[in-house]
C-alpha cells in the first residue's frame, strides 16, 4: 500500500463492516413512528433487493436519490407476508446516509425459516417498488432450487436473462461475479452500445478507478429494469470476480491496473466499498478486512459454500510466455512444472482453504455445493493447440476436430497409429491458467477432503461466459464430483474470441467433449442462465438460453438438461 495510508485503509474497512450504512431490526419490534419525513423529495431509481438469507434473517436493501444532498434521508421499512401489504408485520425507521452514497441496508432478524416476506421502503410522499425475499429452510427439505448467473456487461446487450430469472420459482439466485465491468466507453464488448442505447453514463465513460467511479457504474447497471426485476423477485447470494475491481485481479495486483492508475490497494478497496454499498450482502464480521467467503445451510439437503477465488488469497496467475525464451522460443518445462505444482501456490489463501476443509468435514447435508468463480475441471488440451489458438478462425475448429478423431482412434487401440500420433494426444497442457488448472495442488487438497468424508462435490462456476458440464476427478482418476458452469448474462463467448459463425461454434461444442477428458457438455455461443434443482433422489441441471441480446424481442429455450445421482 505504497500510496494508501493505514488511516485510509481503516476508514474504508469501516464501510466494509457496515458501520456507515447498516441498520438491524427484529421482526415484530416495530418503531412507534409510522411515517418517515424528509425536507425535500426523494426517488427510488434503483429498485430494491434482498440477499444473504439465513433461517431467521434477510438483508433488505434500497438506494435513495435525493433532490438535495442532506446528511441522511429518513426511510420507513415495511414488511408483510403478503404482496399487497394487507397486513403489515413490521415497520422500522432507517437512514440512507450521504457518506454511504444514500444506500440503505437493514439486517432484519426474527424471521421464520423457509418463509416468503415482502418489503418496501417509503417516506411520507414516495414509496419504493415491492421486493420479495425468502429465508432458508430448516430440518428435512425435499427440494432446493437455484438460478446461477455470471458476467453481465451493460454495453454488450440487453439483460433479458435477468428478466427470465425473475420469473422462475427459486429459493435463491447465486451470482458468481462480474456483476459490472470496469472498462471505458468503447471498450470491451461495446461495439453496438450506441445502437442499443446502452452507452456508459456521461459522467462515467472512463475506466473506473475512484470510489465515485465505481458507485456511478453500479448506478448505471442498477437502472436496468430487468436487473431490478430480478432483485425484487428473489434473494441474491453473491460473490465478486475480477471485473468488480479490474480484469485478472489477484490479491496484490491485476492485469488491467497500470502504474499510472494509482495505488492498487486503494483502487481495490474503493471497488469493495462500492460493492458492499450496492449489493444486498451482509457486511464483514469483526476482525475481517475483505473476506467474502461464507456458508448457507438449506436444511438437511444442501450446504452451500460461497468462495472468493479472486482476491482473498490468490497468487498471481502464471503465463506461458514467462517461461518461453523470446529469442529461441524454447519453453522451460522444468521451471514451469515446478512453479505450477508448488505446494505454496494458492487460489483461496490458507485461511479460506482451511475454513472450507473444516466446513466440508462438518457437513451433514446430502449435497456439498461450492459457489465460486472459475472452472475447477481439468481443461487439458493437446499442447500443439496453444499456438493454434493465436490464429482464430474455422481452421482452428477443424484442427480440434482432427485431434478429437485421433484421440478416438487412440481410445480404440488403433494399431495403425504412429508413436507421433499418440504423443500428439498424450501431450496435454492447461488452456486457462487463470482457473483452477493454474492451482492444481490446492484443488487436490479440496478433493482429498471431500473424499475423506465420502462426499461428491457439486461445483458451480461462472467467469467463462459459456455453459459447461464436467465430471471431476482427482489425480488418480477417481471421481470426486461434478461441475456445472453458467453462461453469461450478456458478455460474449468463445464464438467472438475465435471469430466463428454459429455453425462453426456449434461444431466446436460437439467435438470439445471428445477431446477434453472431464468435459461432458458445452455451449459456446449463447447467453443464458443455469437452473439447478436439488432433490432427495437426484440433482437436475437445466441450461436456458436467450436467442438474441441485441433486440428487444427475444425467445428463451431450454438448451440442455442433465440429471445426476450423487
Amino acid at each position: 500500500m505504497s500510496n494508501f495510508s493505514r488511516r485510509d485503509f481503516l476508514k474504508n474497512s469501516a464501510f466494509l463492516t457496515g458501520a456507515a450504512w447498516l441498520s438491524t431490526a427484529v421482526l415484530g419490534c416495530s418503531s412507534s413512528v409510522k411515517t418517515a419525513t424528509n425536507p425535500s423529495s426523494i426517488q427510488f431509481l434503483h429498485g430494491v433487493a434482498s440477499g444473504d438469507p439465513l433461517a431467521d434473517r434477510l438483508i433488505l436493501w434500497t438506494k435513495v436519490t435525493a433532490e438535495q444532498e442532506p446528511d441522511s434521508v429518513q426511510l420507513l421499512l415495511e414488511v408483510s407476508d403478503s404482496a399487497d401489504f394487507s397486513a403489515i408485520q413490521h415497520q422500522q425507521l432507517c437512514l440512507a446516509r450521504k457518506e454511504a452514497n444514500y444506500s440503505c441496508k437493514v439486517d432484519l432478524t426474527g424471521l421464520e425459516p423457509g418463509r416468503s416476506y415482502y418489503y418496501r421502503f417509503r417516506d411520507s410522499n414516495t414509496v419504493s417498488a415491492v421486493g420479495h425475499g425468502k429465508t432458508l429452510p430448516v430440518g428435512s427439505v425435499s427440494q432446493v432450487r437455484f438460478a446461477v448467473l455470471s458476467c453481465s456487461n451493460y454495453p454488450a446487450g440487453y439483460f433479458h436473462v435477468y428478466q427470465q430469472v425473475a420469473q422462475q420459482e427459486l429459493d435463491a439466485v447465486l451470482h458468481l461475479g462480474d456483476y459490472i465491468y470496469e472498462y471505458q466507453q468503447g471498450g470491451y464488448a461495446a461495439e453496438r452500445s450506441v445502437e442499443l442505447g446502452r452507452t456508459l453514463a456521461a459522467d462515467n465513460q472512463n475506466e473506473i478507478i475512484s470510489l465515485t467511479d465505481y458507485r456511478n457504474r453500479y448506478a448505471l447497471y442498477r437502472s436496468d429494469k430487468d436487473l431490478q426485476q430480478a432483485h425484487a423477485s428473489h434473494s441474491f447470494i453473491c460473490v465478486w470476480d475480477d471485473h468488480e475491481i479490474t480484469n485478472d485481479a489477484w490479491t496484490d495486483g491485476a492485469e488491467n491496473h497500470q502504474p499510472d492508475e494509482g495505488d492498487y490497494q486503494a483502487r481495490k478497496l474503493n471497488a469493495l466499498q462500492a460493492y458492499y454499498e450496492w449489493m444486498p450482502i451482509r457486511p464483514l464480521v469483526s476482525g475481517q478486512q475483505q473476506s467474502l467467503y461464507r456458508s448457507f445451510v438449506f436444511g438437511d439437503l444442501v450446504d452451500l459454500y460461497m468462495l472468493d477465488t479472486r482476491i482473498e488469497g490468490r497468487n498471481v496467475q502464471l503465463e506461458y510466455k514467462d517461461y518461453t525464451d523470446q529469442s529461441t522460443k524454447a519453453f522451460d518445462t522444468k521451471r514451469f512444472i515446478s512453479d505450477l505444482t508448488s505446494q505454496n501456490r494458492t487460489l483461496l489463501g490458507q485461511k479460506q482453504q482451511q475454513w472450507l476443509q473444516t466446513q466440508l468435514m462438518r457437513s451433514k447435508a446430502q449435497y456439498q455445493v461450492l459457489g465460486q468463480q472459475v472452472l475447477m475441471a481439468k481443461m487439458l488440451f493437446p499442447s500443439e493447440l496453444l499456438s493454434a489458438f493465436s490464429k482464430p478462425g474455422p481452421e482452428l475448429v477443424e484442427k480440434i476436430a482432427q485431434l478429437a478423431a485421433l484421440k478416438q482412434r487412440v481410445a480404440e487401440a488403433d494399431t495403425s497409429l504412429s508413436a507421433t500420433d499418440k504423443q500428439r494426444i498424450e501431450s496435454v497442457v492447461a488452456y486457462n491458467l487463470d482457473a483452477w488448472d493454474g492451482y492444481p495442488y490446492e484443488r487436490e487438497l479440496i478433493y482429498q477432503t471431500a473424499q475423506q468424508q465420502n462426499r461428491q462435490l457439486v461445483v458451480l462456476a461462472g467467469d467463462t461466459h459459456n455453459a459447461w458440464a464436467s465430471t471431476l476427478h482427482d489425480q488418480q482418476g477417481k471421481k470426486v464430483g461434478v461441475e456445472l458452469a453458467t453462461p453469461s448474462v450478456s458478455s460474449p463467448g468463445i464464438e467472438t474470441y475465435l471469430k466463428l459463425n454459429t455453425a462453426q461454434v456449434e461444431h466446436l461444442a460437439k467435438v470439445l467433449p471428445k477431446l477434453i477428458n472431464e468435459l461432458d457438455y458445452c455451449n459456446l455461443h449463447q447467453r443464458g442462465f443455469l437452473l439447478v434443482a436439488f432433490g432427495k433422489e437426484q440433482m437436475d441441471a437445466q441450461w436456458f438460453f436467450v436467442d438474441d441480446i441485441t433486440t428487444k424481442q427475444y425467445q428463451t429455450r431450454l438448451g440442455h438438461q442433465q440429471s445426476y445421482k450423487l
